[in-house]
């Protein structure tokens, strides 16, 4: 399970107070906010059919999806001028900007590899290979496709001559 407890563009999450608050008297154990966050900020006491704010701090700060979808209107945020309020104090916009042209930096490397892989796998190479001689290994093809097992090889158009034996079999 990812920890999303991580620092909020530099700032400790635990020194921004941004997490739901559950009314018990007006929650109706719909279960809509555990089910929604994807945080894993809820669990669910079945017993009493409440929802239960267990790990605040894995809050996304700013999110508020839950209290958005809770048809009781059993959860409730501190207010947005709270975090606009430690935006300020902690100067989060220079820290943002920084963020997002490395994220952009990321993305556009992610969707570059993702074009080269795509064209890899598209090439194909031919090679052409002409070898003449003789071959003093009798078991040349067992060896040559022991060679290629699990490479991405085709042979095509093999061609073996073999000399004339002679004195091999006696009238």
């Amino acid at each position: 399970m990812p920890d999303f407890k991580g620092p909020w563009h530099g700032i400790p999450r635990e020194e921004v107070p941004w997490y739901p608050t559950v009314d018990p008297d007006t929650c109706i154990g719909c279960t809509l906010c555990y089910a929604t966050c994807g945080r894993n900020v809820y669990d669910f006491d079945y017993v009493n059919h409440l929802a239960v704010v267990a790990d605040p701090y894995s809050c996304m700060v700013g999110c508020s999806t839950c209290g958005t979808v809770c048809p009781s209107g059993a959860i409730s945020f501190p207010s947005a001028d709270l975090i606009h309020k430690i935006e300020r104090e902690h100067r989060i916009i220079k820290v943002a900007r920084q963020e997002s042209r490395e994220k952009k930096d990321r993305m556009e490397a992610m969707r570059a590899r993702a074009v080269a892989e795509e064209a890899v796998t598209r090439i194909t190479e031919r090679v052409h290979v002409e070898a003449a001689g003789e071959f003093g290994e009798k078991r040349f093809l067992v060896k040559l496709e022991e060679l290629l097992v699990g490479r991405p090889y085709d042979v095509v158009n093999l061609s073996l001559q073999v000399p004339t034996v002679q004195g091999a079999a006696e009238h």
